[in-house]
């Protein structure tokens, strides 16, 4: 081939190759104003890599296809239609079913491997090795003159090889305690995972508790409001009336009534809060236990500084930053050991079947080293003992170090860090609780003076001593006075919940 029709053959086949990569592009939308027309399988589901389908919609259509595999509703728990479940039942049953718990479980697993994986190194590496092999040599010289001479083998070569670090002054020992810190880690975010859902499930059995108590106070207001009502329409038939107190009476009423409408939307959307926290099918059907048969918390009398205490050696938080700077110490002390010299054992046993004339088999990847000393005899073996002291690698083994150091560092600040952010949500919580016990004592305070200022004013107004005004404020007030109530009993629990939260006791439901 000429240079010219060389050159040309080479920017041909350089265009060539390069229209391989851009021609992936044809996978993605066309137009940037133009829908995506993805290539389907039968099933529905669309076709990784494919090119789309040359056929167009008459008009945009943004909707994806439908895959038959995914079309199918998640399965529902087991559950008992006739049970009100309890704070405890529901929360047996989102550890049980809470996706979040089961992948703390495997995190912890797959930990729990990784230290097995770094103890293995204390044990020696054997591997089976076999090759079969055929060789051809020609000869095309001779001192009395010109001879061909043709010389062929063949057989097969199995190999058995050793590989066994002896000693590395304390390297692979702090791998594994490393190892095994991160699985203490692992082990404690598990158990973190489960308070968390404790706590979720909780709030949320509270906040629906409290939701479902105003859609009762809701009804129960809509049917003071239509007392009110009932009362004014009899006065203004008997003449005592005004059609005014009529209209503001209905208006109550009507008022009343959307409130009702709005407490029973919000009551369901608490419900399937609930029912997220716990980590199951939203379309499950299940009654929730009353939450009145909760007693509140008093207030403890145990001083903070106790509780604080007690605390920094049982949070989550805590006990994991720990066990990572002692993690950070063991990778430390490994780092160290990368300049110390290693000890090492190896050995090969091999047999050659043929007439293979090779002095050693190449090795074979990572797991797989040479023999050696295979010419001449059937069988071979070898067994050696050495040390390996490292002279200079650019200063990755200084880096490596230093990298190890500022982690180690890090961790110990992220520690005092952790420590001190315990601190301040255990305070926190604590005013928290007292704050929310001391807001339900005053709110039952205030429910009871509601309920006798509106029974005072309906009856004052059924005998004509008081005015509609003051029977539609009375009303609207013990709405208020009430859900203040309920929402303070519910908040006093959370308080509660959280507060055993920050303190790492939160192992099971709240009492």
């Amino acid at each position: 081939m000429r240079p010219s029709n060389r050159s040309t053959g080479l920017a041909l086949l350089s265009v060539a190759l390069a229209g391989c990569a851009t021609s992936a592009l044809d996978m993605a939308p066309e137009r940037p104003d133009r829908p995506w027309i993805p290539a389907t399988a039968a099933s529905g589901e669309i076709t990784a890599g494919a090119k789309a389908p040359a056929a167009r919609p008459a008009e945009a259509d943004y909707t994806l296809p439908l895959n038959y595999s995914l079309a199918n509703v998640p399965p529902a728990p087991e559950v008992d239609p006739d049970r009100a479940y309890s704070l405890a039942d529901l929360i047996d049953l989102a550890q049980s079913s809470n996706p979040l718990t089961r992948t703390a479980w495997n995190t912890a697993r797959e930990a729990a491997l990784a230290a097995g994986i770094a103890r293995s190194a204390y044990l020696p590496s054997l591997t089976a090795t076999a090759i079969g092999g055929y060789q051809s040599n020609r000869d095309n010289s001779s001192v009395l003159g010109y001879n061909v001479n043709d010389d062929t083998a063949s057989g097969v070569i199995p190999a058995l090889s050793l590989q066994w670090l002896l000693f590395d002054f304390g390297e692979r020992r702090s791998v594994v305690d490393a190892a095994k810190q991160r699985s203490v880690i692992s082990n404690i975010g598990f158990t973190a995972a489960h308070q968390q859902v404790i706590y979720a499930v909780s709030l949320a059995y509270y906040a629906e508790a409290a939701a479902r108590a105003r859609a009762e106070t809701a009804a129960r207001s809509l049917s003071n409001a239509r007392q009110i009502q009932v009362a004014a329409e009899e006065r203004y038939a008997h003449g005592i009336g005004t059609v005014v107190e009529v209209a503001q009476a209905r208006q109550a009423s009507a008022h009343a009534q959307l409130l009702q409408v709005q407490a029973e939307g919000a009551a369901h959307d608490a419900y399937l809060a609930l029912i997220s926290a716990m980590g199951i099918s939203p379309l499950t059907r299940l009654k929730v236990a009353d939450v009145h048969e909760h007693r509140l918390p008093s207030a403890d009398a145990e001083s903070i500084e106790h509780i604080v205490a007690d605390a920094l050696g049982r949070r989550p938080d805590v006990l994991a930053a720990y066990a990572a700077q002692r993690a950070s110490q063991d990778d430390m002390r490994a780092a160290r050991a990368e300049f110390l010299p290693r000890l090492f054992l190896s050995g090969t046993a091999d047999y050659n079947s043929g007439h293979l004339n090779i002095t050693a088999i190449p090795p074979i990847g990572q797991q797989s080293p040479g023999a050696f000393n295979l010419s001449g005899s059937r069988f071979g073996g070898s067994v050696f003992a050495g040390i390996t002291i490292p002279v200079y690698d650019g200063g990755r083994r200084a880096a490596v170090l230093a990298q190890a150091r500022a982690k180690a560092d890090s961790a110990s600040a992220e520690l005092v860090h952790t420590q001190e952010e315990a601190v301040r949500q255990i305070v926190a919580a604590q005013n928290g609780l007292e704050t929310s016990l001391s807001a339900y004592g005053a709110s039952a305070a205030l429910r009871t003076a509601a309920e006798v200022t509106f029974d005072a004013a309906l009856a004052a107004y059924r005998h004509d001593v008081g005015s509609i005004t003051d029977a539609t404020a009375a009303q609207s007030q013990l709405l208020q006075a009430t859900n203040a109530s309920s929402d303070a009993y519910s908040a006093a629990l959370s308080s509660a919940a959280t507060l055993a939260l920050s303190v790492g006791a939160l192992g099971s439901a709240p009492p």
